[in-house]
């Protein structure tokens, strides 16, 4: 894999800079005085309408920011990576997230590293295809041969995060009487709310780890298989000798990982493990075998409208120019506001409560990749990199921090979600509650954008200093993204789009957006305290003066 480029080498570059000195945006004045604006900055994207018109570039700004994208390397690096070229190179492994969504059938096949990537993507999902209509219909059945009502995933990262937010979203679709619930927290909370009410019966246990060792997920794995024989055997539903234990664990756990020795070991049948491969980074991963629990909650062809969404947006990034490619130019803006403007985070406000956890999936999916200091050859980074995504859904926002995006000192740029049709559709005295509700997302950037001058204010009775409190700036840079209807399709579309946005911004500023070493430090840590917290004296003895006073708080205040 060749070195990256140096962005800020570029004459794209210098173009930036110089747009960037002395840049004066009036959102007002550009509307007034350029009836095509809209038009020329509104893009298709499957079904998603994206309408970037309310951002503060102007035609030389983004004609110079695709210019950047073509001096980089955005569309080659791009190929590369769907060809399975290892450009994940501190890891040497090939970056194939977009060949999980490939249709079947699809031409010419991939084949990579002598492998033929279609065939084993295909095949693992129509395991998970015919698991899952087992599950829904009862043919795969509880120890006590109950069906199974409810479904626990137990992953952390990439492993929980997407599947969570994709079941709350589509929650409207699950329609075989099974229930999902998510376990990722260490915090021995999270498993003793989650299983309080369940009934061990009728309960199965997804556990997802690619190489079944991730303290969080085997700790919760545990707790849960002590969980279920405990229950199982007050009921006198099983008995307390080991092959009961065993007969209980293979009918309620399954796996999804590629050791199946651990796997085995841990006392699930490797039948029952779904695995994937170590081209697939687990932020970028929620379209695989670790999608099981959906498949089982949702059903497979929901899963697979899911995947053809994805797929939808891959071949948009594939096929289309840069300048009217919509998760590029995205991708682009963000480069633009972060690197060049100063912004330092970006708000992501889905009005639609279905997506209530689609800023948490997003935290992990940008910040995971592109919080980088050092790029793909191991040399310093040129630039800024990375931004501070959060957010969070319709006008729950509004009375929580939007007061600091409209008259804040700081830039943040927004991205705005929101769907024609609701999943619920209701009335509120004849009137639909929906339309309310999307009167205020167009309201919201219409305010961002346009704001309030301090003569309007005036001229409805104001005065004195309640003028300037009551004054606008505008000129908040928003994008809104319109669909139909949060439909699977849809859906997907939504995370792929993020997802190409993410590699964008990472192929500008040279890094490598697939692997995630800052992550490990601290993993690595917490083994070696943990016996001091347990009261190892030597291991205490090794620790900083601040670990050891906070040590000896905690073994001071623990009571049970």
């Amino acid at each position: 894999m060749s070195a990256p480029i140096d962005p800020t080498a570029t004459s794209a570059w210098s173009e930036l800079t110089s747009h960037k000195d002395g840049f004066a945006p009036d959102l007002r004045e550009w509307f007034e005085t350029d009836p095509g604006r809209v038009d020329r900055f509104s893009f298709g994207l499957g079904d998603l309408h994206v309408d970037l018109s309310k951002n503060l570039v102007t035609d030389d700004i983004l004609a110079s920011l695709v210019r950047l994208a073509e001096q980089t390397g955005v569309a080659e690096r791009y190929a590369a990576m769907l060809a399975g070229e290892h450009i994940n190179t501190t890891e040497d492994r090939a970056v194939l997230h977009t060949a999980l969504r490939r249709p079947a059938g699809a031409t010419p096949a991939l084949v990579v590293d002598g492998q033929n990537i279609d065939d084993d993507v295909q095949e693992v999902l129509g395991r998970i295809d015919a698991f899952a209509e087992g599950v829904r219909s009862g043919e795969w059945k509880g120890v006590t041969g109950k069906k199974v009502t409810h479904i626990v995933n137990i992953g952390i990262g990439g492993s929980d995060l997407g599947p969570v937010m994709i079941y709350e979203a589509l929650k409207p679709y699950a329609d075989a009487g099974i229930e999902a619930r998510f376990v990722s927290n260490i915090d021995p909370t999270d498993m003793a709310q989650k299983t309080a009410d369940l009934d061990p019966e009728t309960t199965l246990f997804i556990v997802a780890s690619k190489t079944f060792t991730t303290l969080e997920t085997l700790t919760n794995a545990r707790l849960a298989r002590d969980w279920l024989w405990a229950e199982l055997s007050k009921r006198g539903s099983i008995g307390d000798d080991e092959a009961s234990r065993t007969d209980a664990v293979a009918h309620h756990f399954i796996a999804v990982s590629t050791a199946l020795d651990k796997v085995e070991a841990f006392g699930i049948d490797p039948k029952n493990a779904f695995g994937f491969w170590d081209w697939v980074g687990g932020r970028y991963s929620v379209d695989s075998a670790i999608g099981t629990s959906l498949a089982i909650a949702l059903g497979p062809d929901v899963f697979r409208e899911l995947l053809a969404g994805f797929h939808t947006v891959d071949e948009h990034v594939r096929t289309q120019p840069l300048a009217e490619n919509v998760p590029v130019l995205m991708g682009l803006l963000n480069v633009w506001y972060s690197t060049f403007l100063g912004a330092q985070s970006h708000a992501v406000l889905p009005y639609a409560q279905q997506l209530h956890r689609f800023a948490a999936y997003l935290q992990q999916l940008t910040m995971e990749s592109n919080g980088k200091s050092v790029r793909w050859d191991g040399t310093p980074v040129t630039t800024d990199t990375g931004e501070v995504f959060w957010g969070e859904p319709g006008t729950n926002g509004q009375h929580a921090f939007y007061q600091l995006i409209h008259q804040g000192t700081r830039l943040i740029p927004a991205d705005f979600i929101a769907f024609a049709n609701p999943a619920y559709p209701l009335a509120d005295g004849g009137r639909d509650v929906h339309a309310l509700f999307l009167a205020n997302f167009l309201a919201q950037t219409k305010a961002l954008a346009f704001g309030k001058t301090a003569e309007e204010v005036e001229a409805e009775g104001t005065t004195g200093a309640l003028v300037a409190a009551r004054t606008f700036a505008g000129n908040r840079p928003t994008t809104s993204i319109f669909a139909p209807a949060l439909t699977p399709n849809v859906l997907g579309q939504l995370i792929a789009l993020y997802e190409h946005i993410t590699f964008t911004q990472g192929v500008i500023w040279g890094i490598n957006s697939f692997d995630q070493w800052g992550v490990e430090l601290g993993k690595q840590l917490a083994q070696q305290i943990a016996p001091a917290i347990e009261g190892d004296a030597e291991a205490t003895a090794t620790q900083d003066a601040s670990t050891q006073a906070l040590l000896a708080y905690y073994h001071s205040h623990r009571t049970n």
